[in-house]
């Protein structure tokens, strides 16, 4: 009987990718392990904290952006209809609020079986520049969830509808 070839060989760390990418933009980033990246990037609205988590026993590369805000937690129940809301107009990815830290973050995870240190460089682009878009898209929801008084059910609804030019 031959030997099947191990299902998740030479796939390269598509963390090194990000590294080229981020050093391009000229972003600082910090490479605490061999399987985490992390990157302060400014957006239109906040300043976002991005997180890149390889996992190579199933070559796949777990990516979060967290906003800088925090939701009081008392406010489970309306973020949990914001967040179905967001999730449902969204084609990649995912807004969710651990309760943990109670802080709104976008996250999606890509496999990247087969790919070599460069063939995966547009696809993670393209995940940054798509989750940075979504974010700032959706900031003024979550900033709403944080703000005082408690947001009622009318301005809920109007906080949700979608946003058409520009102020």
């Amino acid at each position: 009987m031959s030997e099947q070839p191990e299902m998740f060989d030479d796939v390269s760390n598509p963390l090194d990718s990000v590294e080229d990418i981020l050093a391009g933009q000229d972003w600082v980033f910090s490479r605490p392990g061999p399987d985490e990246l992390s990157v302060q990037v400014s957006g239109k609205n906040s300043v976002y904290s991005i997180t890149f988590l390889w996992q190579e026993e199933f070559s796949v590369l777990q990516f979060i952006c967290e906003y800088d805000l925090k939701i009081p937690a008392d406010r489970a129940d309306i973020t949990a209809r914001v967040l179905r809301s967001l999730n449902e107009s969204l084609w990649l990815g995912h807004f969710d609020v651990p309760q943990f830290t109670n802080m709104p973050r976008f996250r999606h995870t890509s496999m990247f079986r087969g790919w070599t240190h460069t063939s995966g460089a547009e696809h993670i682009e393209d995940l940054v520049d798509i989750a940075l878009a979504e974010c700032d898209r959706c900031y003024g929801a979550f900033a709403f969830l944080c703000a005082s008084p408690a947001p009622d059910e009318t301005s809920l609804s109007l906080m949700l509808c979608e946003e058409a030019g520009e102020a």
